[in-house]
């Protein structure tokens, strides 16, 4: 996954302290973390696999490890020297550090318990499920897929891991952050009234998006991948996810149809990602969701955002800036604090005690099928500029191909 600029971000932040886990925590109805969870921490380690050591996947270790209830017993990448560098910084031995399009299977054979998936998209599908048929708890990224057949392979795989009794966990981070909580409880709570509209906004600069080249290893690096559909869902898919998500998490319901337009707009574009589009979505009760998305090194400033607005006022979540809530009789306005990071630490958390704990429910699933889902059905409406409905795209079950032709085996 992504937001916005990678590099940006990952220099600005720190981090986290023990206090914010604790506010995280509680603000997720979980047990405060006092000095004997702290103690537990250390005293039960789950050995863990990186699979896909790029930036995200480089940076995440390191929540991992500073939580104390990980050891990292093996990683791999495409990039034998993606493998080394982070298995070198994570005190991982040689011999399990693997490479290659089948480095993966190699790692879940080396002794793991869990892995932690972060690679392209294309990709989840068939390495969750390596993962739960060898008795892994999974961690990934998200989005889950960029095609229907790889969204029901995750919805298959993660009931196969509960009946196995096994941890599935996706990593969304604004539903995490405590104010993002507080306007969702207001927003369930009726506070609103009823529920008009629905306005969800995802803006970011993109990526280098260079020439093709014989083979896509090139594309496999630096996520230039996002520009290509069938690797990275298209940037609605990639980025925008996390408003749209969020929508559904408030609504706690999703879309039966869409309309829309987009298009390529970026300087020498490669990949066949549009990186432009305008949504509308319909939902069964005749609710309507408006989603702009862009994606152009333009001077706009990033933005995740999702505004409910209601017949009373309106509630918006924030993955930046403040979440708010407004209506008639009530207000509320707090800070989102340092989301990218604090929020993952606090699915990395909740991920341990699900193992640790034997909560194997699964629940950050479903939605996250659902979002995927939600972004396919956007991306293609738009893209065939008709109206099309959910049971449609589901029906069609279009699998998107990659050329693998010529990479490492």
């Amino acid at each position: 996954m992504f937001v916005c600029n990678m590099n940006h971000l990952l220099n600005r932040r720190t981090f986290m302290k023990a206090s914010s886990l604790a506010a995280g925590a509680s603000a997720l109805g979980l047990r405060p973390m006092e000095a004997a969870d702290q103690a537990s921490l250390h005293t039960r380690k789950i050995k863990l696999g990186l699979v896909g050591c790029g930036g995200r996947g480089s940076w995440i270790a390191g929540l991992f490890q500073q939580h104390g209830g990980y050891e990292f017993h093996a990683v791999a990448d495409y990039f034998l020297a993606n493998a080394d560098k982070c298995g070198s910084e994570l005190g991982v031995d040689r011999l399990r550090r693997f490479s290659t399009l089948s480095g993966y299977k190699r790692l879940i054979e080396s002794g793991v318990e869990a892995v932690a998936l972060e690679v392209p998209p294309y990709f989840f599908a068939q390495h969750a499920q390596a993962a739960v048929d060898a008795g892994l708890h999974v961690y990934m990224a998200k989005p889950i897929a960029a095609d229907v057949p790889g969204c029901l392979a995750i919805q298959h795989a993660a009931k196969t891991a509960t009946g196995k009794q096994r941890s599935f966990f996706v990593d969304y981070q604004m539903p995490t952050d405590p104010a993002n909580l507080e306007v969702r409880k207001r927003i369930l709570a009726g506070g609103l009234g009823k529920i008009s509209q629905v306005s969800t906004i995802g803006i970011c600069s993109g990526f280098a998006d260079p020439p093709l080249q014989k083979t896509i290893e090139s594309r496999l690096q630096g996520l230039t991948w996002v520009n290509d559909i069938a690797m990275g869902c298209d940037f609605n898919g990639n980025f925008d996810i996390h408003a749209i998500d969020a929508a559904l998490w408030a609504l706690g319901r999703s879309p039966v149809a869409a309309m829309g337009a987009s298009q390529i707009a970026r300087s020498d574009p490669h990949g066949d990602a549009h990186d432009v589009c305008s949504v509308i979505y319909e939902y069964a009760d005749g609710l309507v969701h408006n989603h702009f998305g862009q994606a152009l090194p333009n001077q706009l400033p990033s933005a995740l955002t999702c505004t409910i607005h209601g017949q009373k006022g309106f509630g918006t979540l924030n993955y930046w800036s403040k979440a708010e809530f407004r209506s008639d009789e009530d207000a509320y306005r707090a800070d989102v604090a340092n989301l990218y990071e604090a929020g993952a630490a606090r699915n990395i958390d909740t991920f341990y005690r699900n193992v640790t704990e034997g909560h194997f429910a699964n629940d950050t699933v479903p939605r996250a099928v659902d979002s995927a889902l939600t972004c396919i059905l956007g991306r293609e409406a738009a893209a065939r500029g008709t109206r099309l409905t959910m049971q449609q795209i589901v029906a069609e079950n279009k699998k998107l191909e990659v050329n693998l032709a010529g990479l490492k085996t």
